[in-house]
């Protein structure tokens, strides 16, 4: 596996690549890898030639007062893991090469940024957009491969890459959990250990949702209004960003249960926000 930092190699390395007729898969990640990421590799590794893992905590998706100093990093661990997990190359370059002192060139979807993460966090997915752009130019990947934890940054990419025609496949993996229900994050390192705890009533509550739903409540005031109780009553130390229900594809709000819907939920534990996501389907 190589690892490198600057563009102008990863740039040439694929595009050799490229050339030979081999299938890249690309894996976009900000590092401290979990089992959620190795998963993302896994599926990645198994439908490409070469797969590249870049590992870059982007400052242009943070916003004031947010924890992009605080962010958990270990480059040598992760470097062993994307070994591990078959990538080819890791790219893990630092942000003045992959930003210039005057950037002024930004990519975004504000139509499906308005609600849910983009509500709190107005330039985050501006910064995503940008970044991911970036990362498609220079790999030009065949497919590409992100995490459904976090739903909305999958529909804003994927409306990206067809609005402006861009020739990837991006996939959505399903959330990988801890044993009890818990969605792995980088950021669940932030939480202490009574914060742990209560974190899979999240979960849990997004489970029950999904059974009132099914069992024939379409309201989806009346079901945001359960989860809310039952967050209030199993985290009572934590405070609830955002419960919506949504149009899975546009993250437009639904006022009663469509087929599918995305119901989507935001709580802060602590120093960690965790997010975390169902898709209901009834018949």
């Amino acid at each position: 596996m190589k690892r490198i930092e600057y563009t102008e190699e990863l740039q040439r390395q694929c595009a050799d690549w490229k050339a030979k007729g081999l299938k890249i898969g690309l894996v976009p990640t900000m590092g401290y890898f979990h089992d959620g990421h190795l998963a993302l590799m896994d599926h990645a590794r198994s439908q490409c030639d070469k797969l590249v893992v870049t590992l870059f905590v982007n400052p242009t998706q943070f916003g004031p007062n947010e924890d992009l100093d605080a962010y958990p990093h270990d480059l040598e661990r992760d470097s062993q893991l994307a070994w591990d997990h078959g990538a080819d190359l890791l790219f893990a370059p630092k942000p003045d090469a992959m930003y210039a002192p005057d950037h002024a060139t930004w990519v975004e979807v504000p139509e499906l940024a308005q609600n849910l993460c983009g509500a709190s966090r107005p330039i985050h997915f501006r910064g995503v957009c940008t970044v991911v752009m970036k990362l498609f130019m220079l790999v030009q990947p065949h497919v590409a491969v992100f995490g459904q934890k976090d739903w909305q940054q999958q529909a804003i990419l994927k409306r990206m890459v067809r609005d402006l025609n861009i020739p990837v496949e991006i996939q959505g993996h399903p959330i990988v959990r801890e044993q009890d229900g818990l969605a792995l994050s980088s950021r669940n390192a932030y939480l202490t250990q009574e914060e742990r705890a209560h974190a899979p009533f999240i979960r849990k509550a997004l489970l029950a949702a999904r059974e009132q739903a099914q069992q024939g409540e379409t309201n989806a005031e009346a079901i945001k209004k359960s989860i809310r109780q039952s967050l209030e009553r199993d985290i009572p130390m934590g405070e609830a960003e955002y419960i919506e229900m949504v149009d899975p594809d546009n993250i437009r709000p639904v006022t009663a249960v469509t087929n599918p819907a995305l119901i989507a939920v935001a709580v802060r534990l602590g120093k960690a926000r965790l997010i975390d996501n169902i898709l209901i389907k009834v018949d």
